[in-house]
């Protein structure tokens, strides 16, 4: 493995981690942790792919976040590492990272040969944390700003993602995944407030033609996948794979299963 090291539109050194040769997979990671987050699913992927994992900025060890955080700037950072990659390049998101890939086509269409996003949490219809949720997001912030980044992550899991409280709870009884996401609270709550910083709508899809695989989970939670259903109505090139048995962690759970989803996309994509 060896790191690739490009420099943002602000100057900032943005670094990724390269894996594997053949056609290119760039990868952003999810919200909660880092880019090592796709370890599983890339152990898979490198005999026949090189895969790029970008290092989010707000979500890298020691990171200053400034806010508000803006999708724009992940955007323009994912631009940034896709022009270090020979092509084409299948551009590949999960979760809020799904986002911040889509705010990359946008900014930059001809980047990627095509798009795999796994359950994007854009505001569809509605906010992720906003009223609809009980101001879980401003709930989330408060706790965070009160120093207790514990009860921020307790919000945005049971909240925002809405797992249920005693799935919450067995989350939490565990020290080592406790502060595995204590130590990302304020990295995933300014995530958040940038993907509703948004606005509700999808319409900005409506001319976006980049091949695009949307993945969800059956037994993720609802709100995942109506938002998910949202998009790939508005998208004009988009096809919908449902992962049996999973959820939002299927790159944890099953990583087989994820990684045969890529690989599928990318024949289509990037082999023909």
């Amino acid at each position: 493995m060896t790191e690739l090291l490009a420099s943002a539109d602000d100057g900032r050194r943005i670094t990724a981690l390269d894996d594997g040769s053949g056609p290119t997979l760039l990868v952003v990671h999810p919200g909660g942790g880092d880019a090592t987050a796709w370890d599983g699913v890339t152990r898979l992927l490198v005999d026949d792919f090189r895969v790029v994992r970008i290092r989010r900025r707000i979500y890298v060890s020691g990171a200053d976040i400034v806010l508000p955080h803006s999708m724009a700037v992940e955007a323009a950072d994912i631009v940034a590492v896709a022009k270090l990659l020979d092509s084409p390049v299948l551009l590949v998101g999960h979760s809020s990272g799904a986002v911040a890939a889509l705010e990359a086509a946008l900014l930059d269409r001809s980047a990627f040969a095509g798009l795999f996003l796994y359950e994007p949490p854009l505001p569809t219809r509605e906010s992720v944390a906003g009223p609809n949720t009980g101001g879980a997001g401003a709930r989330a912030r408060a706790a965070l700003d009160g120093g207790d980044p514990v009860e921020a992550m307790r919000i945005h899991l049971r909240d925002i993602v809405r797992m249920p409280a005693p799935v919450v709870d067995a989350v939490f009884a565990d020290p080592d995944t406790r502060a595995r996401l204590t130590a990302y609270a304020a990295a995933q709550i300014a995530d958040t407030e940038a993907v509703d910083a948004l606005g509700v709508g999808v319409d900005r899809f409506a001319t976006l033609e980049t091949p695009t695989t949307l993945i969800e989970g059956d037994l993720s939670p609802a709100h995942l996948r109506e938002r998910l259903a949202d998009l790939a109505a508005a998208l004009p090139n988009a096809r919908v794979v449902t992962l049996t048995g999973q959820g939002h962690g299927a790159h944890l759970a099953a990583p087989d299963a994820l990684a045969r989803a890529v690989r599928d996309t990318a024949a289509q994509v990037l082999q023909g």
